[in-house]
């Protein structure tokens, strides 16, 4: 029961927190595009860049899917994780931090690859495309340290 007590007064990883913060952050920058991109709001703002070009793109979806749709689960599910195992019973969970880890890291691939898109084949930024990917870049870095707690060297 000692055990118990003593896990609730450790500190939750403090990564895992970051990355909830972030994947929030992420979750409302993709789901204007969303609304956007289903028309539930009129033209997009974008104070740099051509975000009505990008959107407007052959790009902008994955079959009948918004890539924006996308963006808005794949925060979701981060978020859901992030907030999960600050919880004390998944604090050291490794399968956690193996879901963190490799979702951010096909987040950030993902991201890299409609970053291309808008550079080279688009020929035009989204100011929200490109937070997205400075987002989605700092929650895999955060994931880092989930390494070892999923590859066996938990501390």
């Amino acid at each position: 029961m000692r055990e118990d007590a003593a896990d609730l007064h450790t500190p939750p990883p403090g990564n895992r927190m970051v990355i909830a913060v972030l994947a929030m952050g992420g979750f409302f920058v993709a789901l204007y595009l969303m609304a956007h991109n289903v028309g539930l709001t009129g033209p997009i703002v974008c104070g740099v860049g051509d975000c009505g070009t990008v959107q407007s793109s052959v790009y902008a979806k994955v079959g009948p899917i918004p890539v924006s749709a996308i963006g808005v689960v794949g925060y979701l599910i981060l978020l859901g994780l992030a907030c999960l195992g600050v919880q004390p019973i998944h604090r050291e969970s490794s399968v956690i931090g193996a879901f963190l880890f490799s979702g951010s890291l096909g987040g950030v691939t993902f991201s890299g690859y409609l970053t291309y898109l808008e550079a080279f084949v688009i020929e035009a930024w989204c100011q929200y495309c490109v937070i997205s990917a400075i987002i989605m870049v700092l929650i895999f870095l955060a994931t880092l340290p989930e390494i070892p707690r999923f590859a066996g060297r938990a501390s």
